[in-house]
C-alpha cells in the first residue's frame, strides 16, 4: 500500500483505477483517460495533486537563501503573488527537481514534485547551513488543480464572494492567499486553470462541490498526455540528476544575471554553455501510425543517435508526439525504431498546444 492523499476514499467512490506513483495511490483515470483529455482542453476537469509537497520558507536570509538553493533568481519576484519556475541543481549542473516558488508578504512558498519529497527536503536542508532561514513542509495541505479555459469561470460560482473576486483578478503565474486557502494561476495542462492549497480537511468537500458541479475528475493519464502536449517537462523522464537543464529545454530558467550570484550548479552550467555539442530537447511528430515511447532510438542521419524522454498518442492532434533529447546538430528530419523498424518522424519545437490549440 502506497501513501494516500486526503481524497483517497472519495477516488473509490468515483469509480477511479488507482496506480502507484512515485509511491502514491493516485487516480490513473475514472473511466475514459482520452474524454478526460479532451474535457480540460475543452472545458475544465479537477485533479487531485496533494501528494505534490508544499515547502515554506521564512527568515532573514529567506532570499539570499533562495538566491543560492535556485537557477532562477527569486529576486525577480517584485511583489507578494508573483511566481517563477526554477530548476534545484546539483553542483554538476543536474536537476534536482523542477519547482514553482511564490513570493509571500511572510516569506517564500515553495512546491516540488512528490517522487522527489525525501531529497528535496534534504537538499534544501542541507544547503540551508549558515542561512537565518525556516524550512517548514506543509503535510497540513491539500491541493486541488482545476485546469481548462472554462476553470476559473466554473471555480469563481462555487466559493466566496472574496475568494471569486481573488480569482477573477488573478494574472497568470501568479498565487495570492484568502483566508485559509492559497489560490494560484498556475499548471501543468497548457490551459488556463487554478491551483488551490487549503487545509486538508477541507479538501474532499470542495472537490464533492466541484464533481457535483459538473467539474469532471481527471486522473494521471490525461495530465501526462495534457502536459506532454504542452512541451512540459516530466522529471524522472525528461530530465534528472544526470540532465543539465541546457539539455532539458530549460535555459530560459537560468538567471545568469546578476553575475556575482553564485548559484549552486553555476559552474558547471557556464562549462556547458560553452560546449556547442551539448545536445538539446525536441519535439517529435510521427506522421504514420504508430506510437511513440519513452526509450526509443531516434537516429538522424549523418549527425548521431538520440533517444525519446517522453511519448504518447495525442488526442488533440490525433497523432503520436514525443520529447526527444538529440544531438545540438539535428535539423527538420528524423527517424525512429518503434520495433525493429524505423519511422520517419518530423522535428519541431518542444511544445503542440496551447490553449487548446495546435502549434505545429
Amino acid at each position: 500500500m502506497g501513501l494516500r492523499t486526503p481524497l483517497y476514499d472519495l477516488h473509490l467512490a468515483l469509480g477511479a483505477k488507482m496506480v502507484d506513483f512515485g509511491g502514491w495511490d493516485m487516480p490513473l483515470h475514472y473511466g475514459s483517460q482520452v474524454e478526460e483529455h479532451h474535457q480540460v482542453r475543452r472545458d475544465c476537469g479537477v485533479f487531485d495533486v496533494s501528494h505534490m509537497t508544499v515547502v515554506d520558507v521564512q527568515g532573514a536570509d529567506a532570499q539570499s537563501y533562495l538566491q543560492k538553493l535556485l537557477a532562477n533568481d527569486v529576486a525577480r519576484l517584485s511583489e507578494p503573488g508573483k511566481a517563477l519556475y526554477s530548476g534545484m541543481l546539483n553542483e554538476q549542473g543536474g536537476v534536482i527537481d523542477d519547482l514553482i516558488v511564490y513570493l509571500c508578504d511572510w516569506g517564500y512558498r515553495v512546491v516540488v514534485n512528490a517522487s522527489t519529497r525525501d531529497k528535496d527536503i534534504a537538499w534544501m536542508q542541507a544547503r540551508a547551513e549558515g542561512f537565518a532561514v525556516e524550512l517548514r513542509e506543509r503535510a497540513d495541505l491539500a491541493m486541488l488543480a482545476i485546469q481548462g479555459p472554462r476553470a476559473r469561470a466554473h471555480v469563481a460560482e462555487l466559493v466566496t464572494a472574496a475568494r471569486a473576486a481573488l480569482i477573477h483578478d488573478l494574472k497568470p503565474f501568479q498565487g495570492l492567499p484568502e483566508g485559509d486557502w492559497f489560490i494560484a494561476r498556475t499548471g501543468y495542462t497548457g490551459e488556463d486553470g487554478l491551483e488551490i492549497m487549503l487545509p486538508a480537511g477541507q479538501a474532499a468537500e470542495l472537490l464533492n462541490e466541484l464533481v457535483g458541479a459538473g467539474i469532471a475528475p481527471i486522473g494521471l493519464g490525461a495530465r501526462d498526455t495534457l502536459r506532454l502536449e504542452a512541451g512540459m517537462n516530466l522529471y524522472g523522464q525528461d530530465m534528472d540528476e544526470n540532465v543539465s537543464p541546457l539539455a532539458a529545454n530549460m535555459a530560459w530558467t537560468i538567471a545568469w544575471e546578476p553575475s556575482e550570484r553564485d548559484f549552486v550548479g553555476r559552474a558547471a552550467l557556464q562549462a556547458q554553455r560553452a560546449d556547442e555539442a551539448q545536445p538539446k530537447l525536441v519535439g517529435l511528430v510521427l506522421e504514420e501510425r504508430g506510437v511513440l515511447r519513452a526509450h526509443q532510438v531516434v537516429r538522424v542521419e549523418g549527425v548521431g543517435d538520440g533517444e525519446i524522454t517522453s511519448g504518447s498518442f495525442s488526442p488533440t492532434l490525433g497523432k503520436s508526439i514525443a520529447l526527444a533529447r538529440v544531438p545540438a546538430a539535428t535539423g527538420e528530419r528524423a527517424e525512429v525504431e518503434i520495433r525493429g523498424k524505423w519511422y520517419p518522424v518530423r522535428v519541431v519545437r518542444p511544445n503542440f498546444v496551447r490553449h487548446g490549440k495546435p502549434l505545429i
